[in-house]
């Protein structure tokens, strides 16, 4: 019987992925992109490497897809590294404390927000966001891409970090590159997602909110609220 064309595609990708993960330091990068993208930098001092042998592990993790680099919203000489959105089995979840966290963007109007709202669906614990410069409202379509997921955004206006009141977070999640590189006035462990804003490219908040599914679910599994990944949404529930 021949070989279904799919399947051996799928089978040589997963060879790939296999080959790169084959060495115990591209394994430790991999650890440390679990829950928080990197700089290089950043990244080259949690493992231990040199920039020169970082560059080639990158390029290798890069190639199998696994790791992809972009650059920052912000600053735009420095680059994130991540995980693919194809990339998470894997990978070893690393524990993490949080049981409520404040998720923060630029403008507090559609991702941080969303963020919010699937982590209170996903495990039941409550979670706050803000921006550093907040919109005059939430975004209309990320109200309506919420609703269609079964998630409440809320009445409330976004609202910057004066606003964030009562116990302290337990963590710290940005989920844009300016909100990272700005000073955020909380004492807290930081983890970062580097994340496009879909106001800015309103085609794209499927494709965010599809992203944000798969961070919570890590988040949510290394803080010990979740033990499987969450299946993917009906195609009814998407934009």
């Amino acid at each position: 019987m021949p070989v279904d064309g799919g399947s051996h595609d799928s089978r040589v990708h997963r060879a790939r992925v296999h080959r790169a993960l084959g060495d115990v330091q591209r394994l430790a990068i991999v650890d440390e992109l679990w829950l928080s993208d990197r700089t290089p930098s950043e990244l080259a001092q949690l493992v231990g490497l040199s920039s020169n042998h970082l560059a080639f592990h990158l390029k290798v993790l890069a190639e199998a897809g696994v790791v992809v680099r972009t650059p920052s919203a912000g600053d735009a000489r420095r680059r994130y590294v991540k995980l693919t959105g194809a990339f998470d089995a894997s990978a070893s979840p690393r524990s993490i404390v949080a049981g409520s966290p404040l998720f923060i963007c630029t403008r507090n109007s559609a991702r941080s927000r969303l963020a919010a709202a699937m982590w209170e669906s996903r495990t039941g614990l409550p979670a706050r966001s803000a921006g550093h410069r907040p919109a005059g409202q939430v975004h209309p379509q990320a109200v309506t891409i919420a609703r269609r997921r079964g998630l409440d955004l809320g009445s409330g206006r976004p609202c910057g970090y004066g606003a964030i009141k009562g116990p302290p977070p337990d963590l710290i999640v940005s989920v844009c590159d300016l909100a990272n590189e700005s000073d955020a006035p909380f004492e807290a462990p930081r983890v970062h997602w580097s994340m496009p804003d879909p106001v800015a490219d309103p085609a794209r908040f499927s494709d965010v909110v599809d992203e944000l599914d798969r961070r919570i679910d890590r988040l949510a599994m290394s803080a010990g609220h979740l033990t499987a990944p969450r299946s993917e949404p009906a195609d009814g529930a998407r934009s």
